[in-house]
């Protein structure tokens, strides 16, 4: 009987059961928080992740958006505070975060995970592997990265003056994000450089066996 009921709730949680629709995820997690500010629209919502840029460090989609929405709702973690008319779609239905859903959003920023996990670089993964590749190949990829950096570090500054100016004080935390997005692409940067010098003087490590083959 035990193993039945298991069986049963793995079956569920694989195909998008109730396991599924209970647990909340990093987008649900997203839209309670900014439905915890002010009541919106599904698509203020939408243009609320945008003027942010919320999206650099939280994958939400738009149609993640209204899936969210209409489960959350279903948990009653969010309800309907108004709507333009009584057939109206998720878009024109003002949603706001319920008392519970409030509840649900601090319980869920308890866990350790948020602090805890290692999230896996492709970069550093590459890095790793890039003794394998062909000399032109190492050095036109650090180039694009470093492009990359340079262009996302002009947009991170930019959007921190932004932020400044619409919070009014340097002690909130999306100014504290955008500055550690910064001071994070300021010392990569720094890192890439150095290595782009020296990429001529790249050699195999010297005492290690494993790695005898590498020319």
């Amino acid at each position: 009987m035990g193993s039945t009921v298991k069986r049963k709730k793995r079956v569920e949680a694989k195909n998008g059961g109730p396991a599924n629709q209970t647990r909340l995820t990093i987008p649900d997690l997203v839209i309670l928080s900014l439905l915890a500010e002010r009541p919106m629209h599904g698509y203020e919502v939408n243009a609320t992740l945008e003027d942010r840029k919320i999206r650099d460090w939280a994958p939400v989609s738009r149609p993640q958006i209204y899936y969210s929405l209409d489960k959350l709702t279903k948990l009653k973690l969010i309800r309907v505070r108004s709507q333009d008319s009584g057939s109206a779609g998720p878009e024109r239905r003002v949603m706001e975060t319920t008392a519970q859903g409030r509840e649900r959003l601090a319980d869920a920023l308890e866990g350790s995970s948020w602090v805890n996990q290692i999230v896996h670089q492709p970069f550093l993964i590459w890095l790793a592997f890039s003794w394998q590749a062909r000399p032109r190949t190492f050095r036109k990829q650090l180039n694009e990265r470093k492009t990359l950096l340079e262009e996302r570090l002009t947009e991170e500054r930019a959007t921190l003056a932004d932020v400044l100016t619409e919070v009014g004080h340097p002690y909130h935390e999306a100014v504290w994000i955008l500055e550690l997005t910064i001071e994070q692409l300021e010392g990569e940067l720094h890192w890439l450089q150095r290595i782009l010098r020296n990429a001529e003087r790249r050699a195999p490590a010297r005492n290690s066996a494993n790695r005898n083959t590498q020319k």
